[in-house]
């Protein structure tokens, strides 16, 4: 897990343009109605030297999306294709969002802006290039959670309500609409190499492979250059995996045009949480061959990388990619290991010991009588801390491997944190997801929703120890 960096100068840098024309085309905003500033994620502003924007520049740059100091202008909308559930698509790219800026953290990492919802560009086909308010909402939730918990993912940076009235098939129309921007370590996604794969672009596809071994590896090119890519993914994606499972979190859309790669989760649509470890639960109602469910969503990741390494067979020999495909598999186990000790804040003490704990943890979990948020609250530190509503659970015959597994284990964090006793865990189940919205919806309160946030900022500096 990467620490996240602090404050920083603001510092632009936009090496994208070096991709050269062939990978973007230059767009223009929508002009939207109104610009409500409805979000603004001061915490990850601050990383990237921007927090000092008061809320009318916050809504010029992100609503209105004049051009940051010596940034990009105009945007880009970046090409790519992809597997989408498993059926190859060469008409997709950036629909409805683009690359507004790119600039460079505390932690000299290169760091994109990108918007959803920020109007049409030549790769919208029939869509309007709009988002939902709850499509941004939903979004908010899902970072805030997954950012407390552990996992890598980008972060909701802005949310402005725009004014306009959508019409939607999936969901009760009209409904408002907003201009999503996040941030992230970069938005250069496995289908963007299929592109070049398809189009037979060798040069292109040397050109990607250099640009993302210099700005997200800190290596140069080579004549290994495409293993080493390769290698660097795996690595990555390997450990996204586990940090979903440990979660209890379901990504809903695990295309290859939503793999990116870096590894860093991103495009929340639909989501969810799953109260209880169902390998079959599934978050999207179009999923209805539980393709991406929550128990498969290691092998879909999995699968996705190999895609990658087809398109890279156009500069590479297969022989010289195979190795790099490999240690996934070993790489997820570890990782699986590394996330569930984590949130259950304990000590590893060698294979010997954590893998039987972390199987006895999977298999206590699937009887499917304690959620796995209150699981791994009850249990914080290794041991049972108090009178809990699953007591007559946890001293049942599911939990008794478990308890076994972790009687030789010391706490990794300090539990002086407030959070720790509290009456219940911090939660992001569907029920208040819905109920957070259906208060924005109905009378424009935006009051839950920035109740939950708080909670779960709370509860990530808990899980900090």
């Amino acid at each position: 897990m990467t620490t996240r960096p602090q404050v920083a100068k603001y510092r632009p840098e936009t090496p994208i343009l070096e991709l050269g024309e062939s990978f973007y085309d230059p767009v223009e905003a929508a002009r939207f109605p109104e610009t409500r500033l409805r979000f603004r994620n001061d915490r990850a502003a601050g990383e990237v030297g921007l927090a000092q924007l008061d809320d009318a520049q916050w809504i010029a740059h992100f609503g209105r999306f004049e051009p940051l100091p010596d940034n990009l202008a105009p945007p880009l909308a970046l090409r790519y294709h992809g597997h989408q559930f498993r059926v190859y698509n060469p008409e997709i790219g950036d629909g409805r969002g683009f690359l507004f800026a790119q600039m460079r953290d505390g932690a000299d990492r290169l760091m994109d802006l990108g918007t959803k919802g920020s109007g049409q560009t030549p790769w919208s086909r029939f869509g309007d290039g709009r988002l939902t308010l709850k499509g941004g909402v939903r979004e908010i939730l899902a970072t805030e959670m997954l950012e407390a918990l552990g996992v890598e993912t980008s972060r909701t940076f802005s949310l402005i309500e725009t004014g306009e009235a959508l019409e939607r098939g999936d969901e009760p129309s009209p409904t408002r609409s907003s201009a999503l921007v996040r941030l992230s370590h970069g938005h250069i996604r496995i289908g963007t190499f299929q592109r070049l794969a398809f189009i037979r672009d060798e040069d292109g596809m040397r050109s990607l492979i250099a640009y993302a071994l210099k700005h997200y590896f800190g290596e140069e090119a080579g004549d290994d250059a495409p293993a080493r890519l390769l290698a660097h993914v795996v690595r990555r994606t390997a450990r996204l995996a586990p940090s979903y499972i440990a979660a209890g979190f379901v990504h809903g859309v695990l295309n290859s045009d939503n793999i990116n790669i870096t590894g860093e989760s991103f495009d929340y649509g639909p989501w969810r949480f799953t109260p209880f470890f169902d390998p079959g639960f599934t978050a999207a109602y179009f999923d209805q061959t539980g393709l991406y469910a929550f128990g498969r969503q290691a092998e879909a990741i999995h699968w996705n990388v190999v895609q990658l390494a087809v398109a890279l067979r156009l500069v590479a020999e297969a022989e010289e990619l195979v190795p790099a495909i490999e240690p996934f598999a070993q790489g997820y186990e570890d990782g699986l290991i590394d996330r569930f000790l984590w949130r259950l804040g304990v000590k590893p003490r060698g294979p010997e010991h954590d893998k039987p704990l972390v199987g006895a943890i999977e298999r206590a979990l699937m009887e499917g009588t304690v959620e796995i948020d209150r699981f791994f609250f009850d249990w914080a530190g290794g041991r049972k801390r108090g009178a809990t509503p699953a007591d007559m659970y946890y001293a049942g015959p599911a939990f008794e491997e478990f308890r076994e597994a972790v009687a030789g284990y010391e706490p990794a964090r300090a539990l002086e944190h407030r959070y720790w006793s509290d009456k219940a865990p911090c939660s992001m189940h569907i029920d208040e997801v819905e109920a957070i919205w259906a208060r924005i919806a109905e009378h424009d309160d935006w009051t839950a929703l920035e109740a939950k946030v708080a909670a779960v900022r709370r509860m990530g500096e808990a899980m900090m120890g």
